[in-house]
């Protein structure tokens, strides 16, 4: 199997005559992937889901099929893009390669459940949770393991390792170091959430109080 990263979740996974795009969201910079067979997108959040790069895929591969649940697909008919809809405990066979999802729910950022969500496994060998800690019934070689999220905290992501116990971890989710996170969605969250004034401070900003 080869993985490629084209940043935060974004994978390529290529296996036998499969190669499978996860995530492409606007965190990750995806190039022209010529004959991709399958995208699969874990859930709807702006980080995970780029409309505008899955048509530009369509585009570019006209018998690329797009792997997702029923939340996503909303989003997707909307955008007049067709798609293939998946169920936890569904497997779909894609070149050759089977891909499976794990999950219901988009894990608690603050409140209720803010969306679907699934994790997929492909081949029987890697894993992704998206943005949830769900343990597939399954062993699981590779391990794409959030690293950095509001919806998560280091130890829980060190605990799920341990309880997934994988071969090999990669890391995920990981644009939370990265200024542009830090300064959206956070403060986003958090503003959401508290009626109180909320003041950015970037790297060498002065404020007075």
């Amino acid at each position: 199997m080869k993985i490629t990263k084209f940043g935060h979740a974004c994978f390529l996974i290529e296996e036998g005559n499969a190669r499978i795009l996860l995530d492409p969201g606007s965190f990750s910079t995806v190039p022209k992937l010529p004959d991709l067979s399958a995208v699969l997108v874990t859930h709807e959040h702006f980080d995970h889901l780029d409309v505008e790069v899955i048509r530009r895929l369509r585009l570019e591969n006209e018998a690329v099929q797009i792997i997702t649940h029923a939340g996503v697909g909303t989003k997707l008919i909307e955008a007049g893009i067709a798609y293939t809809e998946i169920q936890d405990g569904e497997e779909i066979d894609v070149a050759g390669v089977t891909v499976r999802s794990f999950g219901v729910d988009h894990a608690p950022i603050y409140g209720p459940v803010p969306c679907q969500n699934t994790g997929f496994m492909v081949a029987d060998r890697f894993f992704y949770p998206g943005d949830a800690f769900v343990v597939p019934p399954t062993r699981v070689e590779i391990l794409a393991l959030p690293t950095g999220a509001p919806w998560m905290k280091l130890a829980e992501a060190i605990d799920y390792a341990k309880q997934v116990d994988p071969k090999v971890i990669i890391p995920a989710h990981d644009a939370l170091y990265i200024a542009e996170f830090r300064e959206g969605p956070i403060q986003r969250t958090i503003t959401a959430n508290v009626a109180i004034p909320y003041r950015q401070m970037s790297e060498g900003s002065v404020e007075e109080f």
